[in-house]
């Protein structure tokens, strides 16, 4: 018997017909074009963001380098408000 864990997500129709899901939890989101695709593409961040998947970056300034991010363009990023979901 397999135990699945209970989520919570919102799912918002954006203005431009895009939909956006959020897991309230966990506090990431995602989008797609359509409702499918933006549950689908907020599985694969929530198992980025808890480990699941992918490989943890170990030197964030020379990850951003490697795709074309100035790692002084997000420097204070720390610093801004987050959006609501997120706080």
């Amino acid at each position: 018997m397999s135990t699945q864990v209970r989520r919570e997500i919102r799912l918002i129709e954006e203005d431009d017909g895009w939909w956006s899901a959020i897991d309230e939890e966990v506090g990431v989101a995602s989008q797609g074009e359509t409702r499918e695709e933006a549950l689908d593409n907020l599985d694969e961040v929530v198992a980025l963001h808890t480990g699941e998947a992918g490989e943890p970056i170990e030197d964030e300034e020379e990850f951003l380098r490697e795709i074309g991010i100035d790692p002084e363009d997000v420097a204070g990023a720390e610093d801004r408000e987050l959006p609501e979901f997120m706080q």
